[in-house]
């Protein structure tokens, strides 16, 4: 099986998909303000290694559709629980980094673990990313209100300079890539203005305990111990906490993009938690 498609939602969004490979399904959520295609690594990866992989478009993300509304974690999660109910996927094992990590999350919080087999959280954002009076390690509402007013003044300049933390490349040691900043800038102008901007308030105040605590299923945390985006104190560190069945891997000075700047060693670490 090899093929991009699109499915009809509910709702009348349609979800772009890829869908590669044989076997048990491996299913990937993305970050924001990315798109499947962040995931290609694993992809590729994963099906050559005899896994049938699906990535799919978060709603107005990528090269699926733009809806004025539905850009909450409980419509992302709604969304994916859809998909895999179109396709029929059993026993799958869900992937999520970052917001998708949320995504996950709320996908199993709201519609339980019948289809899954196990979970990967990735740099993933619950429990949630903003200060709280339960979470006072969390970033102040000011981080994320200059990320929406990056968003809205000049969005392809933001995500230009925004792709430089992303990866850790404002670090001394870093080995530059040009080409993975350009492919960030370019999946994150593929998206839509309206929906990006409402999904800064989905991934960092959408509060996430109780879902993990309904991830009963084994599930993978990798997070690096140098990600400058989504702080592990408040996030990470505290999922595996609330997580029933937790496996840690933290990777030494990996930065957010680690599915990309560490791709041989994640792809690894799901490989074998996968066959584990």
């Amino acid at each position: 099986m090899s093929s991009s498609s699109y499915l009809k939602l509910k709702d009348g969004t349609h979800l772009f998909y890829k869908d590669w490979g044989e076997g048990q399904p491996v299913v990937f959520s993305h970050g924001w303000p990315l798109s499947g295609d962040a995931f290609e690594d694993q992809m590729f990866f994963l099906a050559s290694n005899g896994y049938r992989v699906i990535a799919h478009d978060r709603r107005g993300h990528g090269r699926s559709s733009q809806p004025w509304q539905g850009n909450t974690m409980d419509q992302y999660g709604d969304d994916l629980a859809e998909l895999t109910a179109a396709l029929d996927l059993n026993e799958a094992i869900h992937v999520g980094h970052s917001t998708g990590g949320g995504e996950v999350a709320r996908y199993i919080g709201r519609h339980g673990t019948a289809r899954v087999a196990k979970a990967v959280l990735i740099g993933a954002v619950p429990p949630v990313m903003i200060k709280t009076d339960w979470n006072p390690g969390g970033l102040p509402r000011t981080v994320f209100d200059g990320i929406r007013e990056g968003v809205q003044n000049d969005r392809s300049s933001f995500f230009k300079e925004l792709s430089t933390a992303f990866y850790g490349f404002n670090r001394d040691t870093a080995k530059v890539s040009q080409g993975l900043k350009d492919s960030f800038w370019l999946q994150g102008m593929q998206g839509s203005i309206k929906s990006l901007y409402d999904c800064i308030q989905a991934f960092s105040e959408t509060d996430q305990r109780e879902d993990l605590k309904k991830m009963t299923v084994p599930t993978l945390v990798i997070y690096g111990d140098d990600d400058q985006i989504v702080p592990p104190a408040s996030s990470s560190e505290a999922a595996v906490k609330l997580l029933p069945d937790p496996t840690v891997k933290v990777i030494a000075g990996a930065s957010h993009g680690l599915c990309s700047t560490h791709k041989d060693l994640i792809n690894q670490e799901l490989l074998s938690f996968i066959r584990s």
